[in-house]
């Protein structure tokens, strides 16, 4: 491991666990060390996108989904300067759109590919991700992070959850915690199926009348 992803290791497990971040899903990954990770140089790039896309197959192929432990894939990028929120959601969606156009694999069909619609889900190589992006300028707390990155969780995971009778306990444990650190629930937190999810990625308080720049290269729609 170079000295930087080294660095950057570190720092992520200090700002999940030493700082007691919210999520205990991300909490959990860090303390089981089910977290993968990959350091890259620009965002908004063609080559950025095929290098994550390839990371994410790798990333898929040694993902066990006959267990119940939980993994989250992130992409830092910590040589970028510091955006703006509309800057980093703008990078954000211009790099899901160009992993879009060169991802080989059909859209996961439980999910729809229709950034508009309530059932909404990123695909990458056939599997549903939430996307969580975090930068230094975010205004949640929770997503301040000292470099830009996303984090890339299996929406399988989320399923599991609610197979088990445990999504809501959890989801309801997580807000309880950002409204005792942060003050309130981020605003654009909505549970999957009663609005986009494209509205959350970015970490950006967007409106419901907010039009997702994602271009899908594939032109479907579930």
């Amino acid at each position: 491991m170079s000295s930087k992803k080294y660095k950057i290791k570190k720092y992520l497990q200090k700002f999940i666990i030493d700082n007691d971040h919210p999520c205990l899903m991300a909490q959990t990954v860090v303390k089981q060390k089910n977290i993968d990770f990959d350091v890259y140089t620009k965002m908004n790039s063609s080559v950025t996108a095929q290098q994550l896309l390839q990371n994410i197959g790798n990333y898929l192929n040694n993902y066990d989904f006959n267990r119940n432990d939980f993994n989250t894939y992130i992409a830092v990028f910590p040589y970028e300067s510091p955006y703006t929120e509309e800057e980093f959601e703008n990078n954000l969606w211009d790099l899901l759109s160009l992993v879009n156009r060169y991802d080989p694999e059909p859209w996961d069909p439980t999910v729809s590919s229709n950034p508009q619609d309530n059932n909404f889900s990123f695909s990458i190589q056939g599997k549903a991700f939430y996307v969580v992006g975090m930068h230094p300028n975010s205004s949640r707390a929770a997503r301040r992070t000292k470099y830009p990155l996303l984090a890339f969780n299996l929406h399988w995971q989320f399923e599991q959850l609610r197979k088990h009778g445990l999504y809501h306990t959890v989801r309801n444990d997580i807000r309880s915690r950002e409204i005792e650190r942060n003050g309130s629930v981020n605003p654009v937190l909505k549970d999957f199926g009663k609005a986009s999810e494209a509205l959350q990625y970015s970490g950006k308080n967007n409106t419901d009348n907010w039009t997702c720049p994602f271009q899908n290269s594939k032109h479907e729609s579930n």
